[in-house]
């Protein structure tokens, strides 16, 4: 293979990068986050008290909540009223799951009287919905800059002129 053929080689071989997909590129595994648990102080009587709104704050009425233990066994039920707030009783601490159609959520629940004075004095759960965000102008210059072709194309751009520079201001060597 002559050298001008190996140099243009190298030039294709950096604009075909740029037409891969960033993804190909990506480790396969997947770490699944750990899930944040909070602190929830239970009220008298070993009640935990909650309430259940949507992405807009407004209350989610007659949703069933599910109280399960670690191993996934359901312990108590409740439904949210008008207010979404709803109220399990008779729960003892311990680290618990609370299951909504949605989702669920972990919490460390203290009894009363020995909860860290981080804890929260019930549970707030949102249900995912659609959340409405403004944005400044249409976006359309963030989104081109950002599609991941427009990168890979800067950046074989950024590989491939500087080798076809260097190339070309090499006078070919005499063997």
């Amino acid at each position: 293979m002559s050298v001008s053929h190996f140099r243009m080689a190298i030039v294709w071989l950096a604009l075909a990068g740029s037409c891969l997909p960033t993804t190909g590129w990506a480790a396969n595994a997947t770490a699944l986050p750990s899930p944040q648990i909070a602190d929830v102080a239970l009220r008298d009587g070993g009640v935990l008290v909650g309430q259940m709104v949507n992405g807009q704050n407004a209350p989610q009425n007659g949703v069933r909540v599910s109280l399960q233990d670690v191993q996934n066994r359901e312990v108590a039920t409740a439904v949210t009223d008008r207010q979404g707030t709803f109220a399990i009783s008779g729960v003892r601490g311990g680290v618990y799951q609370v299951v909504m159609p949605q989702g669920r959520q972990v919490y460390r629940l203290w009894s009363p009287g020995i909860a860290p004075p981080s804890a929260q004095q019930g549970v707030l759960l949102v249900t995912p919905g659609e959340t409405i965000r403004g944005e400044l102008g249409n976006g359309s210059i963030r989104n081109f800059v950002s599609n991941p072709l427009v990168i890979g194309a800067a950046v074989a751009t950024a590989i491939a002129v500087p080798v076809v520079v260097i190339a070309n201001n090499r006078s070919p060597s005499s063997p």
